[in-house]
């Protein structure tokens, strides 16, 4: 039986579906039952609905031990998607325990019940830094830990070190790396962040690039890397390497809305990071942009993906191929 964690986020729900559809007995654990209607609801937009009945619902937390434990009964290959996603620097410490604790335990309960292997979900911000003069990452990009990085990248990259630990201790795994993910049905999260903003008539850009792919990308990749011989692996996940302009000209597009039309530089968004902290303080509000946010907006670095391509001969939706479904359904 199959374990999936974060089972009722982005990519934990997007899974549960693929899986489901390939006839796996899936386990999904969950914290809050209000989160499982939003899992009914990607089933549904897939057209999947009689699928959704066929999940193993148990509840615990990635930082309750004795709940994982009881998940982990009767389990042999996990896929660990549960993470918390946020760049306000006050969350340090729920980041650090979250991302980097939560992922030791997970690590310790596979090696414990003797699963037969991990796919662990990081992220592209858990990647290496480019040398200066070298604009393209890969999965082996030196991380400089005296690089400016946000408490959420580095928290990644500690709980991409507990899963090699465990590989160390004998456990298969593999990690993935994805960019900003794109997918149905989690409203004002994550990379919907960006669809509000264009909505609401975002104005400003910056020059910087980004690298974006669809959440069925995202699963399709992590059940054929956990159906293969990868062992001890990363693989960078990123459909499409396109300036943010371009992105945000493209959602404005497809919604029949006003682009963006004034360019942000490097001294406005400094300026702008700066209110933003005092407005947060003032307002008791998290932070909407912070230094590390701004300065990653005008990176022009690009995410090499052909090891994935090379070694699963695989080819990455385009955003036209699901960018438009989400906004569609956005309307």
């Amino acid at each position: 039986m199959i374990l999936v964690t974060g089972a009722t986020g982005l990519v934990g729900s997007h899974l549960l579906v693929q899986l489901l559809q390939e006839n796996e007995e899936v386990k999904a654990l969950f914290r809050s039952e209000k989160q499982i209607e939003k899992v009914k609801n990607v089933f549904a937009f897939h057209n999947q609905t009689a699928l959704f009945d066929k999940i193993n619902w148990v509840k615990g937390d990635i930082t309750d031990i004795p709940s994982l434990e009881i998940a982990f009964e009767n389990i042999t290959h996990v896929y660990h998607c549960a993470a918390l996603i946020t760049f306000d620097p006050n969350d340090e410490d729920e980041l650090r325990k979250i991302n980097i604790e939560g992922t030791a335990n997970v690590v310790n309960c596979c090696i414990d019940f003797g699963i037969k292997k991990l796919c662990h979900v990081s992220s592209i911000a858990a990647l290496g830094n480019p040398k200066e003069h070298e604009t393209t990452i890969t999965e082996e990009t030196e991380w400089n830990p005296e690089e400016l990085h946000s408490d959420y990248a580095i928290t990644k990259y500690g709980a991409e070190m507990e899963v090699f630990r465990g590989h160390q201790e004998g456990l298969e795994v593999v990690i993935i790396n994805p960019g900003v993910i794109f997918g149905y049905g989690f409203p004002k999260k994550g990379s919907d962040v960006i669809i509000q903003s264009v909505k609401k008539g975002l104005s400003f850009y910056t020059k910087g690039n980004i690298g974006i792919i669809s959440v069925e990308d995202v699963a399709k990749c992590m059940i054929q890397l956990m159906n293969s011989n990868s062992n001890g692996e990363r693989y960078t996940l990123v459909g499409e390497n396109i300036s943010t302009k371009a992105l945000l000209d493209f959602i404005a597009e497809k919604l029949k809305l006003k682009k963006p039309s004034i360019e942000a530089s490097k001294f406005m968004t400094s300026i702008a990071w700066r209110m933003d902290w005092l407005i947060s303080k003032i307002a008791n509000r998290k932070r909407r942009l912070t230094r590390s946010t701004a300065k990653s907006s005008h990176t022009k670095t690009t995410f090499d993906t052909s090891k994935i391509e090379k070694e699963l001969n695989f080819t990455f939706l385009k955003k036209e191929d699901y960018l438009k479904a989400i906004l569609r359904a956005r309307k």
